[in-house]
């Protein structure tokens, strides 16, 4: 399994459709109490649930992590662990992923500098105090000391999404050699 980690606009989500698209990397579907939107599918999008479920799957020790986000609860299964899936992870979701030390995980963090990652948002059509907000956020949520050990640091900074995702690749195969 890999787990991508990253602040902002740092690549992660486009590397995710890349590794899906190029190297049959499945998505990990989570799990939600959100409505369904148009357009979407249970079980291909999310796994949708109601708030009683979700929390009896909290109480039966479903989860590797889950939060609360917008009215929401969001969260990812332990049954969703597997080879060749991925999923974008926030420094919370990823320390949980590291501390359950299951050796089919392989975690990866995307760096990139603010400056790319502010002009990277601003071209994909956020505003810039949105944008601009989100990189304030990240200095906290991304501080050192908030985000878990992980077995690679990938440089998004200099390469495109293709030579990111075919180094992730590169790696999660060697990971297991």
């Amino acid at each position: 399994m890999i787990v991508l980690s990253g602040a902002s606009a740092s690549g992660k989500t486009e590397v995710a459709k890349y590794l899906a698209s190029h190297y049959h990397i499945d998505k990990v579907i989570t799990t939600t109490t959100r409505e369904m939107r148009n357009g979407e599918q249970n079980g291909k999008d999310y796994f949708f649930v109601n708030e009683e479920t979700f929390k009896q799957m909290i109480e039966d020790d479903k989860f590797v992590e889950y939060t609360f986000y917008n009215g929401n609860y969001y969260g990812s299964t332990k049954d969703q662990i597997r080879s060749n899936c991925c999923i974008v992870i926030d420094p919370v979701g990823l320390k949980a992923y590291v501390e359950i030390h299951d050796k089919n995980i392989v975690t990866f963090f995307l760096d990139a500098l603010e400056d790319t990652r502010l002009m990277r948002m601003l071209e994909r059509g956020d505003s810039k105090e949105k944008a601009e907000q989100r990189i304030i956020n990240d200095r906290v949520a991304f501080k050192k000391e908030n985000v878990a050990i992980v077995d690679y640091h990938v440089d998004s900074e200099h390469y495109d999404i293709a030579a990111v995702a075919a180094e992730i690749y590169r790696l999660y195969q060697e990971h297991f050699k």
